[in-house]
């Protein structure tokens, strides 16, 4: 008896319950990129600590102190940083899903499984750095005697799954795309660094003043906007803002699984 397994060229239901079906691979894969990511390195979990805070470091003495960036009455310090966690669970998530397909290219070659764990597990990771990094962000409002706005802090899922929606649909279409086009790993690190300058994390939104509409395309925009108001009190949520970035988000999870499902009858041979 043979089971002949022919990949669908589109997205269906019956690829999430596939995907449910293999979860204890999903926690498989997860805890084994958590595990080459922080067991064998010099500082290990210290590492999710330190990258955000010295870029908050960084940030507050060039744009905070030197170019003297607006931060809406808010210590630049936690402005940045409210920013920066976001940012770095996006772009942090979205690098490591697009390199998911290669990295495990010894099994794709070798045994059937939906190829949709992959970044779903690359991406899962970025919660536990993003809980950790949050630990600095309480001892900034501790330092600066700020206290939260412990109503808001009830929408911070829902921030996070926009997050963790934008991650995930960016990064479907560009694992798909970096197993035909090797280049991806390298231009991607530059089309990063690029965004994060056309983000408001080192500036309030309302610094681009009539061309904030621009900003509003960008699906982190909303997202950060309102884990500063919610976090911080310092202006309401922007709900309108908030659900353009959420129906970027999903726009660009439907576009990264329609790809995905398109070309992944692909990735074995070229992989």
């Amino acid at each position: 008896m043979h089971t002949l397994i022919k990949p669908k060229k589109t997205f269906s239901l019956a690829d999430l319950k596939e995907v449910w079906q293999y979860k204890e691979l999903l926690y498989f894969f997860s805890w084994r990129d958590f595990k080459v990511r922080y067991k064998q390195t010099a500082i290990g979990v210290v590492w999710a600590i330190f990258q955000p805070f010295i870029t908050m470091v960084v940030f507050s003495i060039f744009f905070g102190q030197l170019a003297k960036m607006p931060s809406d009455g808010i210590p630049y310090p936690i402005f940045v940083y409210v920013g920066l966690l976001f940012w770095q669970f996006f772009s942090g998530a979205l690098s490591e899903a697009s390199g998911s397909l290669i990295a495990s290219q010894a099994i794709i070659t070798k045994v059937y499984f939906p190829r949709l764990i992959l970044p779903i597990s690359a991406t899962i990771t970025k919660f536990i750095d993003f809980a950790v990094a949050a630990v600095i962000l309480v001892g900034l409002m501790a330092y600066y005697n700020y206290l939260p706005n412990l109503t808001g802090l009830l929408i911070l899922p829902l921030l996070l799954l926009i997050t963790f929606i934008a991650s995930i649909g960016g990064g479907f279409f560009l694992a798909a795309l970096n197993v035909r086009y090797r280049d991806v790993r390298y231009v991607l690190p530059f089309f990063i660094q690029i965004l994060l300058f056309l983000t408001p994390v080192i500036y309030p939104a309302s610094i681009a003043g009539e061309y904030s509409w621009l900003l509003a395309m960008n699906p982190m925009t909303g997202v950060i906007k309102a884990a500063r108001a919610a976090i911080l009190g310092n202006a309401p949520i922007n709900w309108e803002l908030l659900l353009i970035s959420g129906v970027a988000c999903f726009v660009m999870l439907i576009i990264g699984i329609i790809y995905f499902k398109k070309t992944e009858k692909h990735f074995a041979d070229v992989v």
